[in-house]
């Protein structure tokens, strides 16, 4: 994977990070409301995910941008860890879960999960690329 490639898929992927992190840390009701998601009685686990998704969202800033800034940040192996684990998470809930959601929720989350899934395995095809060319 060339540098450009790998900068790309961070830009992206913090984007992702970024956007869900900011909508459960400011608006977590609301955000579960529109996904269809259980809404639980208090929000601190929604707004504490969210803090954690600007934090990795900010690594992956922080990791396209080592070069003027002097510090690593979340590299790519990382970002593809973080985003199995978690589209695995939501997609086991999905599949497993007893959670009574409208269509309206299953069919967001889906979509997120096959997008955080779509990101993961372009990332980790450009990265096995990039370790079979070193």
């Amino acid at each position: 994977m060339s540098k450009k490639e790998q900068q790309i898929l961070l830009v992206a992927d913090a984007i992702i990070n970024f956007a869900l992190g900011i909508l459960l840390f400011v608006f977590p009701e609301n955000l579960l409301r529109f996904l269809g998601a259980p809404i639980p009685s208090e929000t601190f686990y929604a707004r504490i995910l969210g803090a954690v998704l600007l934090g990795i969202g900010m690594a992956l800033v922080l990791e396209r941008f080592q070069d003027r800034i002097g510090l690593a940040g979340l590299g790519i192996g990382g970002a593809i860890l973080i985003n199995i684990f978690g589209a695995g998470a939501l997609v086991f809930w999905l599949l497993f879960g007893t959670m009574d959601i409208p269509l309206r929720g299953h069919i967001i989350l889906w979509i997120i999960a096959l997008i955080v899934i779509s990101i993961s395995v372009i990332e980790l095809m450009a990265a096995r690329k990039n370790f079979k060319q070193s």
